[in-house]
């Protein structure tokens, strides 16, 4: 028995996964049914507006909707946008209650709102790899930073005071990338007339939805912590690309800590400690935009290890949605439309990580090593798995950095005789480094052999798809076979 509320909580015996049960509660003459009930593993979506995307707005929308009645033992549930300095013990207003998937009702409900697609697409496919009951629960809102879904607790292990976020944003000098037809949502972002971006807050930048530090935590997330989840699945970031971005190296890793000892906590300890948390890392936003804001928070999802999971990351899982960029999006670039693709790479790392299927590739090929040789000026770099180069036309793989010099890069004429998905930062002792292209010659089983033409300064760093839209749709330079990208790194 819990406070003078009079709830009361009990931890069931294990059950089989399945169902229909009954549950029946009784005291003297009172008594309560619970009827249709399924047990099997619940998964909790939460973020920003591309997470609230909502199936009605991917592509092919009609066929997902239309195939939604065939997982009836997929079960929905959404947490209605709400906002608290306190910490609340149940949710102040539900959108969805638990229900069967209809395309209608509940999946197509309207335009960021509910149900997300990512959520549904990732819990239909698991339903399908385990064939057993899948409980799916959102809990996003657009336009939102990480402060505000995390406690005050998380924001302490950064460094960050209660006070983090609470000033006002004001738009100065910016061009207002706004949706307001009806149904649509903010795109969460404005085009400052300069490139330039503080890694903090920016005047000349608008962010949509709340800011306020653990509010979001306080309404939304704290009121499920009795709930024992499977897993999570995170999609959120572009906001911190415009507030604190370079203290995301740590928010989220906290974030991540915190919730898991809280939902293990909460649930009576039948979420497990180490809760297997899955994210996506930001897809593009603008066409050669000289601003590298969203590769820097790309990098800053991994905790700057450029790969999960990790030793500060551990049980984690990512999928890269850098290759899936949507230009003609009727919800803005911010918004790509093929969460398809997102939810099977959510899907192989949540098999891999959440349910132990040690024989599944789940994320793109990495740099391991690499061998520096210098008379030849040649970079060779050693990658973890087999490597596919998708080269499918001249401009797929297109030169990026600053034009070389003639004091550094000797003959122009090597850079155009490869792509230039990877960067090479030369430097002189006497000047700083710059980023120039290092096109690739040759692309082996698991090594790429990159040209430095000539450079006769020192190496002092890589990078790879360095850019707020490094390739085209399905396109990156570099894949595993089975259809992976490489992820980006620094």
């Amino acid at each position: 028995l819990s406070g003078p509320s009079g709830t009361w909580t009990t931890v069931l015996d294990p059950m089989d996964q399945g169902g229909p049960y009954t549950l029946m509660a009784e005291q003297d003459l009172e008594n309560m049914t619970l009827r249709d009930i399924y047990f099997g593993d619940v998964w909790l979506c939460s973020g920003q507006s591309n997470m609230a995307m909502t199936v009605l707005q991917v592509a092919n929308a009609s066929q997902e909707l239309a195939a939604a009645a065939h997982y009836p033992y997929v079960r929905v549930f959404a947490a209605a946008p709400a906002r608290s300095d306190m910490e609340l013990e149940d949710l102040e207003q539900v959108n969805l209650p638990w229900s069967i998937p209809t395309a209608a009702e509940n999946l197509g409900h309207g335009n960021f709102t509910y149900f997300s697609a990512v959520c549904w697409l990732l819990g239909r496919s698991l339903y399908e790899a385990l064939g057993s009951p899948v409980g799916l629960v959102e809990a996003a809102w657009g336009g939102t930073p990480i402060e505000a879904w995390s406690s005050r607790r998380a924001l302490r292990m950064c460094g960050l005071s209660e006070d983090t976020g609470r000033v006002t944003l004001e738009l100065f000098f910016g061009l207002v990338l706004a949706l307001t037809m009806k149904g649509y949502a903010p795109l969460e972002l404005c085009t400052p007339l300069s490139p330039a971006l503080s890694s903090s807050t920016s005047p000349h930048w608008h962010l949509s939805g709340p800011q306020t530090p653990s509010v979001l935590w306080n309404a939304m997330i704290h009121p499920l912590l009795n709930m024992t989840l499977r897993g999570v699945v995170w999609y959120q970031g572009e906001a911190n690309t415009l507030l604190h971005r370079d203290q995301y190296n740590c928010t989220f890793p906290a974030l991540i800590a915190d919730w898991r000892q809280a939902f293990h906590t909460g649930s009576a300890g039948q979420t497990e400690p180490l809760l297997p948390f899955g994210f996506v890392q930001l897809s593009t936003y603008r066409r050669q935009s000289p601003d590298d804001s969203f590769a820097r928070l790309r990098w800053h999802q991994t905790a700057d290890l450029g790969v999960v999971p990790n030793a500060r990351m551990p049980g984690t899982f990512m999928a890269v949605a850098m290759d899936l960029g949507d230009e003609h999006s009727p919800y803005g670039s911010i918004h790509p439309r093929d969460k398809q693709n997102v939810a099977h790479r959510l899907l192989l790392g949540a098999r891999a990580v959440a349910y132990g299927d040690k024989h599944l590739v789940f994320q793109g090929p990495y740099p391991t090593r690499a061998i520096l040789e210098v008379t030849r000026g040649l970079l060779n770099v050693t990658y973890s798995q087999e490597l596919i180069c998708r080269q499918r036309d001249t401009q797929a793989f297109e030169v990026r950095g600053r034009k070389s010099s003639p004091e550094c890069w000797g003959r122009e004429g090597h850079i155009d005789q490869g792509f230039s998905p990877l960067q090479v930062c030369c430097s002189s002792q006497a000047a700083p480094c710059q980023w120039l292209p290092a096109p690739v010659v040759a692309v082996g089983s698991q090594r790429v052999t990159l040209a430095l033409g000539g450079c006769r300064t020192l190496v002092l760093g890589l990078r790879y798809a360095w850019a707020e839209w490094p390739c085209e749709y399905l396109s990156c330079p570099l894949y595993n076979p089975q259809g992976l990208p490489a992820p980006p790194f620094l």
